[in-house]
């Protein structure tokens, strides 16, 4: 933990008192989005201070040139860069004249921030002494609406405190800005077009090289004491780029004043370019017509839809029980399945580093939590996003690789397919990011019971990434087995090894199990078959090929400690434990040269270990216990993606204090800031697995052939808990406390439940418990 200001509660985030350098940290924390788009909790007024100003449009990208030292063949071209959109939620305001900026203020006192989860508002309230001696109250209200996914509101109130005062609101809109990230200092955004109306403003602006094309758009209104004013403004000032209303009232002590603002972005994704302004128009139109305060009814009513299913409570916990919901919440601002183009990128609509959408953390964490929580329609999206990337993918391994016959790597970061991941080592070596694709298709088919997708797309794509393993892997006469070699596994602080026995492992899986899927369409849907064999082109005599090397791969092993090695050099380097790591030298990541990273048994992140836990049933709770002693001494667990696995597995050995304080890294790990990056935005990706560590660490939940299974725990700091899972359109509640678990079914469901391996019919209406 490397911060403790986030007031403890069930269903807020919460900071109080007014710290210039938390700023940074609470833009990030008290980010919103409405899978549509986003932005960080910049102050809408003038703020001199540090800032990270970011707003986000879900699919708006930009292919920011690669910038290296050295460049090596197959580097990707670009970077593909999250896009910070023009501003809209910009409102300078002034006090007789003097502008409101809490760097500049005599006093700021009873700041208070809110992001309220439970209804997906953000509030931020605060009273200042400015320079002039004026004393005045703010309260101000942001949401992005659920329902119009186009449109934003603000509420800005002011309310002089000992004087009457002049109040002036200038609210504007600004396609002036800039990434942070930029590698070029280039400018990603042409304007081109101004234009206003009344109390609406309009600027159409155009992204260089991807030519997406975005009005961004506001419309404001001036209500004292709550009712609309209907003032105009009395200046209108443009620029190339931007435009200011100017509004002025005078408000006597103790009078409330506020700015309405409805603004947001309409994009070309989902229009006409040449008909922007008109949508932004109706978006505006229905805004009015709804009202605020309906807006703002409809907002509680959408949230409580969604929390209604995906809802994990906590008894006992405050701070456990806001990690969970906090994780659940930003999950569902980023993506919630709507439109299959778009998908979960790692920052989310929260900062820009990484880059593009869609990373493997998709599929090994986030697919899960989107399968249980919502219609299984939207894991099918996820899968058909990567089946329309196919080609892209085949392409990539042959031009950039060498690899020929329709082998695949999937990119290690794309926006569109295309790999636009500029660091090398990531880029040709990372290659496992193959097999968390491929194991999402049969996680899928595995919890869903959905088999159509596999032979009508998915196993083009199986056999896509089995080709790519295929001719990846050298057989080694010294060994006279297979061999994976220069590769980086799940572990980032190990680059160029050999034979990383997670990468050798999902390998040896995708080649089998993809050989298993066209043996079983070849019986059970000989068109597909015959329609898929044609189209790739496959033989039995590459299927055969493909085999030898599925069943002669070669795995390190040390007979010393009886654990598969992480990597064949493991045991060369000075093992030293995490435990007897100077405190003062973490995160090594930013306190390390990146050599003495790489020379050190340190790992980022669970390797051999996520192995364990993609396949659990391959091993047994010994080699388990084994391997997670042998490893997690050495973790360090500086990626998002490392506690929650760890967190599972503790809880598999019955290590429950152990679970627990990895379930509380995860869920607070950005609460609390662990790695000491949180201004640079949230870990959105990661927080998939913190609904894992409850779900299927504390909970035990598994599919047992064909069967939901349970074997549930329970952390001693905690009373009880609960959560709903979507499986096979059966809505399964479970609640656990330390004397017994109740499952039910809702709805006129029946389905077969295992709990602690006993067998139990469930269905609407009949709770079964299960003591302790």
């Amino acid at each position: 933990m490397n911060q403790d200001y986030i007031v403890p509660n069930n269903w807020s985030i919460i900071e109080e008192g007014f710290e210039a350098d938390r700023v940074k940290s609470s833009e990030s924390l008290f980010s919103i989005g409405n899978g549509a788009m986003g932005q960080r909790a910049n102050f809408e007024e003038s703020y001199s201070g540090k800032t990270f100003q970011g707003s986000y449009i879900a699919g708006v990208y930009y292919p920011d040139k690669t910038r290296v030292g050295w460049w090596k063949n197959g580097y990707p071209e670009y970077f593909a860069k999250v896009l910070n959109a023009p501003n809209w939620i910009g409102i300078d305001v002034e006090i007789n004249g003097e502008n409101i900026d809490l760097a500049n203020c005599k006093t700021v006192q009873n700041f208070r921030r809110e992001l309220n989860m439970k209804e997906g508002w953000y509030n931020r309230s605060f009273q200042i002494t400015m320079q002039n001696g004026i004393e005045v109250a703010i309260n101000v209200m942001r949401f992005l609406s659920l329902d119009i996914d186009e449109l934003g509101a603000i509420q800005y109130e002011v309310t002089p405190l000992n004087s009457d005062a002049k109040v002036t609101f200038k609210p504007y809109i600004d396609s002036g800005i800039e990434n942070e990230d930029t590698n070029w200092e280039e400018q990603f955004w042409e304007t081109l077009e101004i234009k206003n109306q009344d109390n609406q403003a309009y600027i159409v602006s155009r992204t260089l090289k991807t030519k997406f094309t975005v009005s961004t758009y506001m419309h404001n209104a001036v209500l004292v004491n709550s009712t609309n004013s209907n003032i105009k403004p009395v200046e209108v000032k443009k620029d190339s780029k931007k435009i200011t209303f100017t509004y002025e009232i005078g408000v006597t002590k103790g009078q409330k004043v506020a700015l309405q603002k409805f603004g947001g972005y309409v994009s070309s994704m989902n229009h006409p370019s040449d008909e922007l302004i008109l949508a932004s128009r109706k978006v505006i139109e229905k805004a009015n017509e709804i009202g605020y305060n309906q807006l703002l009814e409809n907002q509680k009513q959408a949230w409580a839809k969604i929390w209604e299913m995906s809802d994990i409570t906590i008894d006992g916990d405050v701070k456990a029980q806001q990690g969970i919901r906090f994780n659940i919440f930003q999950l569902n601002q980023t993506y919630l399945g709507k439109d299959s183009r778009l998908n979960i990128g790692p920052k989310g609509f929260t900062g820009e580093k990484y880059g593009g959408s869609t990373y493997w953390d998709t599929e090994a964490y986030c697919i899960p939590f989107y399968m249980a929580t919502k219609d299984q329609n939207v894991a099918r999206s996820l899968l058909e996003y990567r089946y329309n990337h196919l080609e892209k993918a085949i392409e990539n391994a042959q031009n950039n690789l060498g690899f020929k016959n329709g082998a695949a790597l999937y990119p290690m970061v794309t926006m569109n397919g295309e790999e636009c991941h500029n660091e090398w080592e990531i880029t040709h070596e990372e290659i496992h990011r193959n097999g968390a694709i491929a194991f999402a298709i049969f996680n899928y088919y595995r919890y869903t019971g959905d088999y159509s997708y596999i032979p009508e797309k998915g196993l083009e794509v199986l056999i896509g990434i089995a080709r790519f393993w295929h001719q990846r892997a050298t057989f080694s006469t010294a060994k006279n087995q297979y061999v994976i070699l220069g590769v980086t596994g799940p572990n980032e602080y190990e680059n160029n090894v050999n034979n990383n026995f997670y990468t050798n492992y999902i390998a040896k899986w995708c080649i089998s199990y993809t050989i298993e899927q066209i043996n079983k369409i070849e019986t059970e849907y000989p068109l597909d078959y015959s329609r898929i064999i044609e189209k790739v082109n496959l033989s039995t005599a590459e299927i055969s090929d493909m085999k030898k090397v599925a069943d002669n791969m070669y795995f390190p092993y040390s007979e010393e400690h009886g654990v598969y090695l992480q990597q064949d050099g493991f045991l060369d380097k000075e093992l030293i434990t995490v435990a007897n790591l100077d405190k003062s030298q973490r995160p090594i990541n930013q306190k390390w040269s990146w050599d003495r990273i790489l020379r050190s048994p340190y790992i980022k992140q669970a390797d051999t270990l996520q192995g364990f836990y993609f396949f659990e049933d391959h091993f047994t709770k010994e080699q388990l216990e084994k391997h997670f002693d042998f490893y997690e001494p050495f973790t360090v667990h500086e990626s998002s993606l490392s506690p929650c696995v760890h967190s599972i597995q503790a809880a598999v050995l019955g290590r429950m204090e152990q679970a627990y304080t990895f379930y509380l890294r995860t869920s607070r790990l950005d609460l609390d800031d662990y790695n000491k990056e949180v201004h640079e935005g949230l870990h959105i990706t990661s927080m998939a697995g913190t609904w894992m560590s409850i779900v299927e660490g504390f909970g035990g939940m598994r599919v047992k052939d064909g069967k939901l299974s349970f074997e549930p725990k329970i952390p001693k700091e905690w009373n009880a808990y609960s959560f709903k899972v979507n499986f096979r359109n059966a809505i399964v509640k479970v609640e656990v406390n330390h004397n017994e678990t109740n499952v039910s079914v809702e709805g006129n469901s029946e389905i077969e439940i295992l709990v602690n391996g006993i067998k139990q019919n469930c269905q609407a209406e009949l709770v079964m418990a299960s003591k302790k």
